[in-house]
Order: structure tokens, then C-alpha cells, then sequence
């Protein structure tokens, strides 16, 4: 099928470039108009949890969907709220944000208009005007840069601090801190990459071609994501991870193809030729890298989360669309160019050829590392695998959670008023925790188990309860009371119906945090159940913080089926591809081992250091990033593994000489595997450069591990293994022999 793909567009090249023209041209056109309405920064669940239960509980509470709320922070150092410039300052900020309209602002209120003394600070320097926002999630992210202007204009006067958080505003400057880490990613990453390329080629003409083809992958497969994103959820993180990933993989397959064709070229064959022969041979082994990495992230779409759903999907369809672009789109350029795809080769550099070139010398560098590493097999493994068993050890301490707005870079607004607000009051009041009791509310005995649970929470000490009246002036609770609503001094909410209430807390700290976790869970697991045994009501929490303890729960039940589904498709894919049971479990330990090390040095790096390498502390991993790291991972490096044992199986086939065939299997795929794999760590590491934590983790994690499978593990322990073994590389057991035989090299000696 590739040679086909390659033989009609070579043939074609024009028709073939137009239609690309057209499907770019398309894309950048959705991108234009639907990718903003594509993407949330809400997470939602595809199964029922108790935290989507009280969410959709308190919609029926309030009529309405749950309210998105904003704490403005005004800090003096000098001044108290009872000197007459403070009352000047917050009354002149919230006519100002209240003059955005109910469209932007639909509730809010400030202590002077009741000198309510839980707004304001203990030692009265700071004081906060909560605000309630109009519409969704969405709606509000988009209206509140309005509240950031007023906010920002307002912090300008020396004397005050002015600053303002909520879940709308951490939205809304994470995405303009994704903005900027994806910005500074393609500064730098593009630019060393065409470096990497041009001295791999030899030729300024040869590496532009890679990044063009990645560049248009980029762009059809974010046109794709707009689209999609019109009927399901996306979380923004998909355009990152889009980029991150197209980057890499669509000057990786490039390099394969561009470096078979120049090979081609130089045996004497026609530019339609040398395309079609490319494209019969490593066409073949770029075709097969990216459906197993397709494969290999479809343990992604397993976990019922938008957000793990939404990067697992960004990253296939941008390995799919760069598939489509190698296979269809470059033999066409490949075609055009012909030997002018060597032009431009700066005078510092010799022409260079291939890479892969098979009929590399013997005395070569891979070839004197494999001669040692053949000579002395045991000694190898345990030079290189002991050090990475001692890295990956480090795993086990682990600490994973969902990493907020606590370690947002030092400048951002958004992270100041948290400090603040979680020092002189309780950032809990962002992001409280709900709970719902659904039920005959007004009965004895239900009322008596809301006296327990809240006599509970009051002798904890962690929380504090939220009244209504901390946001709502006091003509929006006449108006509450008058539709029905019980509102009471205690902070329970009774609807017009008595079956639903609702109590507000704000837990300690950042809500995805261990502090605020552990509080939540103590109230699910130790409280409720208490105070509620044996009643007839049925209790749930909500909120940011129980959303996260489900999310917490969510992976570590799919955690295993993950594992087990992505290592089972990787063993039944290297069975067919080499006939042999040997392959299959050497490569998934070998691949466990670098994914293992990549996590050790995670935890090394960002949680027992801090600005090591110039990363950030933290005191967890992103939950989703080690599940993210094995899918991409095992699917990356299946890439380079099948392409040296390819090789080496070809060789051993035609000789039986088993150390001869790793020789030349390690020196005729070394410079093409190094190659790509710089590429990729380069990309990779341009966005770990990034400021904001996750991108710092998900680029390190990325870039250590393809360095770590590319060199120690390629280059000594599956050379060395492979002599220790021998011929039992190749075993299969005789009840298998009815499999079906995947080479993914074409047979070219015939041919040739």
C-alpha cells in the first residue's frame, strides 16, 4: 500500500500539492472560526461520580447551573478598612466591576454595605468583594477578562494591592500561560531543530522539507480538533499537545523517508523511482510506527476523563494526519525536488547521504560500540540496567495530584491573590466544597443528622462554612426567600421543595492539594456516614476539590486496565512482526525500564529537588502524566525497536550468524535512530522550557525518556541481550506457527 501511495502521488505531484493546499487552507478556516469554541478548561466524567452527582443536584437546587464564583482582593499595608481611603478603594473597584453589567457580574457585594466582618481580614489591611459571575464555566472565562482589566487598572495605585481569583480567572490566565509555553516551545525548538536536520542532511533544502510536512500536520489536525470539539468536550490542552507531538513525530517520519530516498537517489535510481522504493521500504516502517502509536494511545480513550479522552485524541489524530502527510504529501515534494532536495549544503558540512546507509563501514563508531558491548554482554546490562533500576526505584515514591494555581509561575495575578487570600481568609471560598443532602430535608430526623454533620465540621477546625450572605446582597436574598428558599444563619440552603440543601465549606489550601483532599475525604468517608447512619437521605460532595478525589480514584481503577491493554496490543504486534515469543517480552521489559527510569527522574526532579535544571518544585505529578508518558512512549520507542530488530532479523535470516546480524543491525539503523531521537528530544525539551509545571513535566518526562530508549537502551542492552541469547532471540513454539508473517521491511534484495 505505501509503494502504491507514493508511486500516484510522485506521478501526480501538482494534483497531490493541491489538494493539500485545499485541506490546509480548510483547516486553517475551522481553526479560525470553531477552535475557540472548541476547546473548555472545564474537566467533565463520562461515568457517574459523586462529584458530577451533587453538581447536577445543585442545578436542580438553584434552577439554574451552579454559580461561578470571584474574590476580588484589596490589600493595604499602611491602611485598615476603616480608614476613609479603603472605603474609597473598594466601593470605587466594585462600581466599576459592577458596572460590567449582568451579563458579566450578576451578584456581588462588599463589606461597607454591611459591615460583614467575615470580609475582611483579621487584622482589617485587607478586605474581599466576592462576586458571582454570569452564565457557565465557559461563559464566564470568556467574560471575566473584563473583571481582569478593571482589576489591573485598579492595581496601579501604589497604596493597594488589587488582584482578583476564581475558577474563571485561573482559566483564563492558564490559557494565556499555555499560550506563551507553546509560543516559546516553537521559538526554540524549531530553530534547533532545523540545526539537528541540516547537519544530519547536509542540506538546508533537505531539512526545510520535515519541518514544512510537520507544519501541515499541525495545522489539518488542530482543524480536525475544532471540528470535533463542536459535538464533545475538549480541554485546551489539546492544541498543546497537538503541537508537542506533530512537531516530533512529523519531522521523525520525515527523516525516514527523506534519508531512504537520498539513499535511493544515490544508487542510480530516477527521482519517481527512488520515491517509489522509499516509499516501499521505510514507508512501510513509518506506517507501521504511527498505527502502533495510534494503538498505543487508544489506552487513553479508555479512562472516562475529557481530559485524558481530549490529549489522547489530540495526539492521534496529529500522528494520523502526519502519516497521511508522509505517505501522500512528501513523495510529491520528493518527487519535484529530486536531487535538488541536496541543495544548500553549507560549506562547514560534507555531503552526506544516509544515515541508515547498510553499507556503513565496519570500523565505525556504532560498530567499535557494539564490538564491546558483544564482547562483554553481561557486564553491559548491568553497567547500564542497574543504574536505571536504581533511577526507576524512585517511582515508588511517587506523589501524584493535580497541580493548580499555587504553582503557577511567580508574577502571575492570579497566583498572588491565592497566597493572599488563602493567609488572611480561606481560599475555600473560590472553590468551596458542596455538600448536598437530598432528602425530607425538614423532617426531625434528617434535620438533626445536618445539626451532627455540622457540629463535625465546626470541631474539625479545617473548614469554614459559607453563608449565603458572603456573596448575595441583601436584596438578592429578599428576592431567594420570597421564591421559597430557607436561608439560614448556620449556612444551610433549603430549596423552595424541602428535598434538596446544601451546606458550603471551604477547605484547606490549593482544592486539588493533599490538604483539601484529605479533608474531603474525611467528610465522605468519616463524617456523613456518622451523622447520616440509618437516616432516609442521601448525602453527596461536590465541588473542584471531590471532583479531584474522584479524578484520583478514576486513575487508579484504569490505571492497570491501561497498562494491561497497551503491553498486551505491544506483545501480540511484535509476535507477528518477528514470529518469535522472545522479542515481544525482552522489548516490553526494556520499555517498562526506560518509561521506569523517565518516572524516577520525574520525582527526582520535580519533588525531592527544587530548581534543579531550572525546574520548578512540586509536590506532586500531574496525575494524568504518567499514564500520558507510558501510552506515548511505548508507542515512540516500538518505533525504534522495530526498526533495528528489522534489520538484525533480516541479516540473521540470510546468514544465521546471530552476532553479525545485531552488528550490522545496530550500524545500519544507529545514525537514523539517533537522528530522530534528537529530533524528538529537542521538541520535547523546548516545551519543558516552558513556565508553567505541567508543561515542565510532560516535556522532561518525554524528552529523558526517548533519550534514555534511544542510546543506553538501543544502543548497549538490547545488542547485548541479544548475544546472551543467540538464537533464542527467535523462538517460537511450533503450536504458533500458524501466525501470520508482518515484516515490516520489504524484501528488496531480490529487487535490487
Amino acid at each position: 500500500m505505501t509503494d502504491a501511495l507514493a508511486r500516484i502521488s510522485a506521478r501526480r505531484p501538482w494534483l497531490t500539492i493541491a489538494l493539500w493546499v485545499v485541506v490546509v487552507v480548510v483547516a486553517l478556516g475551522l481553526v479560525g472560526r470553531l477552535l475557540g469554541s472548541a476547546t473548555t478548561t472545564e474537566f467533565s466524567l463520562s461515568t457517574e461520580v459523586e462529584a458530577k452527582t451533587a453538581a447536577n443536584l445543585l442545578e436542580d437546587l438553584w434552577q439554574r447551573p451552579a454559580a461561578i464564583t470571584e474574590v476580588v482582593v484589596v490589600q493595604s499595608d499602611s491602611l485598615t478598612v476603616d480608614d476613609p481611603e479603603f472605603r474609597e478603594k473598594v466601593e470605587a473597584v466594585f462600581e466599576e466591576v459592577a458596572a460590567l453589567g449582568p451579563e458579566v457580574v450578576s451578584a456581588g457585594r462588599h463589606y461597607y454595605q454591611g459591615s460583614d466582618d467575615a470580609l475582611v481580614s483579621a487584622d482589617r489591611m485587607t478586605a474581599i468583594i466576592p462576586l458571582v459571575l454570569a452564565g457557565t464555566l465557559g461563559d464566564a472565562t470568556e467574560n471575566i477578562v473584563d473583571v481582569v482589566e478593571v482589576v489591573e487598572h485598579a492595581n496601579t495605585d501604589s497604596a493597594f494591592r488589587v488582584l482578583t481569583v476564581g475558577e474563571a480567572s485561573i482559566a483564563h490566565e492558564s490559557n494565556e500561560l499555555a499560550q506563551e509555553d507553546l509560543e516559546q516551545g516553537e521559538r526554540f525548538g524549531v530553530p534547533i531543530a532545523l540545526i539537528v536536520l541540516v547537519v544530519l542532511f547536509g542540506a538546508v533544502v533537505a531539512a526545510l522539507v520535515p519541518l514544512g510536512l510537520a507544519v501541515v500536520a499541525i495545522a489539518v489536525a488542530l482543524g480536525i480538533a475544532a471540528l470535533i470539539g463542536q459535538a464533545v468536550d475538549l480541554i485546551f490542552f489539546i492544541t498543546l499537545m497537538i503541537t508537542m507531538i506533530g512537531l516530533a513525530v512529523g519531522i521523525d517520519y520525515s527523516l525516514i523517508i527523506i534519508s531512504r530516498f537520498r539513499e535511493e537517489m544515490d544508487r542510480g535510481l530516477d527521482k519517481l523511482r527512488a520515491t517509489e522504493r522509499a516509499g516501499a521500504t521505510a514507508g512501510r516502517t513509518v506506517l507501521f510506527s504511527g498505527l502502533t502509536v495510534v494503538v498505543a494511545l487508544i489506552g487513553m480513550l479508555i479512562v472516562p476523563s475529557s481530559f485524558f479522552q481530549s490529549i489522547g485524541l489530540g495526539a492521534i489524530i496529529v500522528v494520523l494526519v502526519a502519516l497521511a502527510a508522509t505517505l501522500t504529501l512528501l513523495p510529491a515534494v520528493l518527487a519535484l525536488l529530486g536531487s535538488n532536495v541536496n541543495r544548500l549544503s553549507p560549506p562547514f558540512l560534507r555531503s552526506r547521504t544516509d544515515a541508515t546507509d547498510s553499507d556503513a563501514p565496519a570500523d565505525g563508531f556504532w560498530e567499535k560500540v557494539t564490538r564491546a558491548v558483544v564482547r562483554y554482554p553481561i557486564v553491559s546490562v548491568v553497567v547500564i540496567a542497574v543504574p536505571m533500576l536504581a533511577v526507576a526505584y524512585f517511582y515508588f515514591e511517587i506523589e501524584t495530584g493535580l497541580n493548580g494555581v499555587d504553582v503557577f509561575p511567580e508574577g502571575a495575578q492570579t497566583r498572588e491573590a491565592f497566597f493572599v487570600l488563602e493567609e488572611e481568609f480561606s481560599f475555600g471560598l473560590v472553590t468551596p466544597a458542596e455538600i448536598v443532602i437530598e432528602g425530607s430535608v425538614n423532617s426531625p430526623q434528617v434535620k438533626e443528622a445536618i445539626a451532627a454533620l455540622q457540629e463535625s465540621i465546626e470541631r474539625d477546625g479545617r473548614f469554614t462554612t459559607l453563608r449565603a450572605e458572603q456573596f448575595l446582597n441583601p436584596e438578592q436574598l429578599a428576592l431567594l426567600r420570597q421564591a421559597g428558599y430557607q436561608i439560614l444563619p448556620s449556612g444551610l440552603v433549603v430549596n423552595p421543595t424541602g428535598d434538596l440543601a446544601l451546606i458550603s465549606v471551604a477547605p484547606p489550601g490549593e482544592p486539588s492539594a493533599a490538604p483539601a483532599v484529605e479533608a474531603v475525604e474525611d467528610l465522605r468517608d468519616k463524617y456523613i456516614p456518622a451523622a447520616f447512619d440509618a437516616v432516609a437521605a442521601d448525602v453527596y460532595v461536590g465541588g473542584r476539590t471531590a471532583l479531584a478525589v474522584d479524578i484520583f480514584d478514576m486513575v487508579e481503577t484504569y490505571t492497570p486496565i491501561v497498562f494491561a491493554f497497551v503491553l498486551g496490543v505491544s506483545f501480540l504486534i511484535l509476535l507477528l512482526v518477528f514470529r518469535s515469543i522472545v522479542i515481544p517480552i525482552k522489548a516490553i521489559i526494556m520499555n517498562l525500564l526506560s518509561v521506569g527510569a523517565a518516572y524516577g527522574l520525574l520525582v527526582l526532579v520535580f519533588q525531592k529537588s527544587g530548581g534543579i535544571l531550572g525546574f520548578q518544585h512540586a509536590e506532586s505529578i500531574d496525575v494524568w502524566i504518567p499514564l500520558f508518558l507510558f501510552s506515548i512512549l511505548f508507542g515512540l520507542s516500538m518505533d525504534y525497536h522495530v526498526f533495528l530488530l528489522s534489520r538484525i532479523r533480516e541479516r540473521y535470516d540470510a546468514t544465521g550468524d546471530n552476532a553479525g546480524a545485531v552488528a550490522y543491525g545496530l550500524r545500519s539503523t544507529a545514525g537514523l535512530i539517533t537522528g530522530a531521537a534528537l529530533i524528538m528530544v529537542v521538541v520535547f525539551g523546548a516545551f519543558a522550557s516552558g513556565k508553567t509545571i505541567i508543561n515542565q513535566q510532560v516535556g522532561f518526562g518525554l524528552a529523558v525518556a526517548i533519550f534514555l530508549d534511544a542510546t543506553l537502551v538501543r544502543s548497549v542492552l538490547v545488542p547485548a541481550s541479544m548475544e546472551l541469547l543467540g538464537g533464542r532471540n527467535w523462538y517460537l513454539p511450533s503450536w504458533l506457527n500458524w501466525l501470520p508473517d508482518l515484516r515490516i521491511e520489504a524484501e528488496e534484495v531480490a529487487e535490487e
